[in-house]
């Protein structure tokens, strides 16, 4: 059988292929990378070239392509069982993954609702909260709260929420509107405040609002730690402790958008679990916790669609009655797949094994210092760290520059082996956890080189 070109995979795929989040024309000028396999933190297409997957594939691949442990899984659980319909029926991988989830929560949030992706998920918190509201006789709670720069997905209630405007202009008209809230993020510090003061003033503008609007609101949805699609807007964990007192305030339900950050993105499993709940400091010291958090991308360690969203007791108790009315009536054809839900079972269990979060600090301590003389670098501005991401911004001072600066950067990224797609003028690093010394070594020095290329174009 005649073996396809590189080429011919490309031009097959433009043929055919609607790609996501893509302007095709640009594909014109910009590589279009047909992938063969992927091995460990690198990709590798069919001319046998290579690419560190310093994205982690849009931040899903926690353990490298091809992971031996949740391939045995998987093919485990295929010769069991592919998919059953989760309404009237259950299986023991989606009642495990959810009982584990659960006591990582110290069962707080002790109840999943399951889908396939992230937006998916956000949808269900929104309608849960909506919901939840008006079956407690709440019924002026419609109204929803989000961060300026905020990204929560692009299905139409996810873009409601969403105050990107590549992503939500073209849509507007489609679109409820949200109340929008100063962000915390730490870059907006006027001249003598800190990250934390910066966290406070922006939760003091949604108190303002929560004053005026509190009986009419259902939730206020955030990333904890880092708003991800917005440039890697970092804010100090003292936000979220004060958000959450003052929902409780105004009983406006708290949503932490938890997809990208999870799954110890952030430097713990759940970022909320780095802020302390106001008046439980010193040793009664406990974690924020929301009313619902979403979780999706590295749950499934990057190997197949699905989400979910994690909810208390009290929410759930909200929908338990006779009235089917009352119910919680969403669903999708293949919520908790069984394939999925055993594919986060085994990379629950790479956490535990290899003692993932500890080993995490120590590659991150590793890869923050060896990224210093980038971070010192004249046009690097705000460089920024969080468990296993980091960020800084370009200063480009040519408009026209600054508008191609990411197409062009990604391009010569692919030149030195290196998967990198800079948001805006935000370059970040977000790689698989499974990075050894050496791949840490190559991915700080290509970028620190593709950067100094690319910005000296620029001059």
């Amino acid at each position: 059988m005649k073996q396809n070109t590189q080429s011919e995979w490309v031009q097959r795929s433009l043929k055919s292929v609607w790609h996501p989040c893509t302007q095709m024309q640009h594909h014109e000028t910009v590589p279009l990378i047909p992938v063969s396999h992927g091995r460990g933190a690198w990709l590798y297409d069919t001319d046998g070239n290579r690419y560190l997957d310093a994205i982690s594939s849009w931040w899903v691949n926690l353990f490298g392509h091809a992971n031996p442990h949740i391939n045995t899984a998987l093919k485990d659980q295929l010769d069991k069982l592919e998919h059953a319909m989760l309404a009237g029926f259950t299986h023991e991988p989606v009642v495990r993954l959810s009982e584990q989830l659960a006591a990582r929560t110290g069962n707080v949030l002790g109840h999943c609702f399951y889908a396939s992706d992230g937006a998916s998920a956000v949808e269900i918190a929104l309608k849960m909260s909506f919901h939840a509201w008006r079956n407690a006789g709440h019924t002026a709670k419609q109204e929803f709260v989000c961060l300026k720069g905020s990204y929560h997905g692009e299905t139409i209630g996810a873009l409601a929420v969403t105050d990107v405007a590549l992503f939500r202009d073209a849509y507007g008209p489609m679109l409820r509107q949200a109340h929008v809230v100063m962000s915390p993020d730490a870059r907006a510090a006027r001249e003598g405040e800190t990250a934390a003061d910066v966290a406070r003033r922006a939760a003091h503008s949604l108190e303002l609002l929560l004053q005026q609007r509190g009986t009419h609101i259902a939730a206020l949805i955030i990333e904890p730690l880092v708003q991800c699609a917005t440039g890697m807007a970092m804010h100090d964990p003292v936000y979220l402790s004060e958000v959450r007192a003052i929902c409780d305030r105004y009983q406006v339900h708290l949503i932490f958008d938890e997809i990208a950050v999870g799954c110890g993105r952030t430097g713990t499993f759940f970022a909320s679990e780095q802020a302390t709940a106001k008046g439980t400091e010193g040793a009664e010291k406990q974690s924020v916790w929301p009313d619902f958090v979403c979780l999706s991308k590295g749950i499934s360690g990057g190997y197949l669609p699905l989400s979910l969203v994690m909810t208390t007791d009290a929410i759930y108790q909200a929908f338990y009655d006779k009235d089917v009315t009352r119910g919680f009536l969403h669903s999708h054809s293949y919520t908790g797949n069984p394939l999925a839900c055993r594919a986060a079972l085994a990379t629950l269990e790479i956490f535990e094994q290899d003692d993932v979060l500890n080993a995490n600090k120590l590659k991150a301590q590793r890869m923050t210092a060896a990224l210093q003389p980038l971070a010192a670098h004249p046009n690097v501005r705000h460089f920024r760290q969080r468990g296993m991401i980091w960020a800084f911004d370009a200063k480009i001072d040519d408009p026209a520059a600054a508008a191609t600066f990411s197409r062009r950067f990604f391009s010569k990224a692919l030149e030195s082996e290196l998967l990198l797609r800079p948001i805006g003028n935000t370059v970040y690093l977000m790689p698989p956890y499974i990075l050894s010394d050496k791949e840490c070594d190559l991915l700080v020095a290509r970028t620190a080189a593709v950067f100094e290329s690319v910005i000296g174009g620029d001059s």
